[in-house]
C-alpha cells in the first residue's frame, strides 16, 4: 500500500494526493495516515508544493464526503426506516433507527465536524448526514474545516519527521484498529437486540 501511494504521489504530485484522499474517503482501507505524511515529506524535500498538497487533500476529502452524502440522500430516511421493519433485516430495528435519528438531529453538527478526526468514522459520518438531508452549505463548511485540520496535522507531521514519515501510520494504526473493533461490537449489539426483539414478538 505504501509503495502504491508513493508511486501515485510521485507521478501526479498534488493531484495524486487529492485523488488518493478522495479514494480514502470512499474506500477507508486506503489510509490517509500514509498518504498525508508522505505528502509532507515530499514537500519538505522540495518535490511537492505543501500548500497545493493540503488544498488538493482537502478538496479530495470534500469530494469523497459529498459522494457518500449523495448515497445517503439517495437511499433516504423513509427507505431505510422501511428496511428496518423487515423481519429478515437483522442489523437494526425501527426503534434503533429512531434513536439514531434523534441523536443526529440534535448533535449532527458536532458529529460531522469531529467525525473528521476519527479514522473510518471520517467516511461513515457522511452517510447519515445525507440521510438526514443536512443543509449542504453547512455540511460543506463543516467537512472542509474538519478535513482541513486533519490534513494539515498529518502533512505537518510528515514534514517534521522527514524520512521517518512512516512512523505516523504506526502510531495511528492502533487507534484505527480500536475504532474498527468498537464499530464491530456496536454492530453485533444492534443485531443481538433485533434478534431478541424478534424472539420476544414471536413468543408473544
Amino acid at each position: 500500500m505504501t509503495d502504491w501511494v508513493v508511486d501515485i504521489v510521485e507521478r501526479l504530485g498534488a493531484l495524486g494526493v487529492g485523488l488518493l484522499i478522495f479514494l480514502e474517503n470512499v474506500l477507508p482501507p486506503i489510509p490517509s495516515e500514509v498518504i498525508l505524511p508522505f505528502a509532507g515529506f515530499a514537500a519538505e524535500q522540495g518535490r511537492l508544493n505543501v500548500v497545493a498538497a493540503w488544498f488538493a487533500a482537502t478538496i479530495g476529502s470534500l469530494a469523497g464526503a459529498l459522494f457518500l452524502y449523495g448515497i445517503g440522500a439517495f437511499v433516504g430516511e423513509e427507505r431505510l426506516r422501511e428496511l428496518s421493519r423487515k423481519r429478515w433485516f437483522v442489523f437494526f430495528g425501527e426503534k434503533d433507527f429512531d434513536r439514531g435519528d434523534r441523536f443526529f438531529e440534535r448533535y449532527g453538527t458536532w458529529v460531522v465536524f469531529f467525525g473528521r478526526f476519527i479514522p473510518l468514522v471520517r467516511s461513515i459520518v457522511s452517510v447519515p448526514a445525507g440521510l438526514e438531508r443536512m443543509a449542504i452549505p453547512r455540511f460543506v463548511v463543516l467537512t472542509f474545516i474538519g478535513s482541513g485540520i486533519w490534513n494539515a496535522v498529518f502533512i505537518t507531521a510528515g514534514w517534521i519527521l522527514g524520512d521517518n514519515y512512516e512512523r505516523v501510520e504506526r502510531f495511528v494504526a492502533p487507534a484505527s484498529y480500536l475504532v474498527v473493533a468498537l464499530l464491530g461490537l456496536a454492530g453485533l449489539w444492534l443485531i443481538w437486540r433485533k434478534l431478541q426483539a424478534r424472539r420476544s414478538a414471536t413468543a408473544a
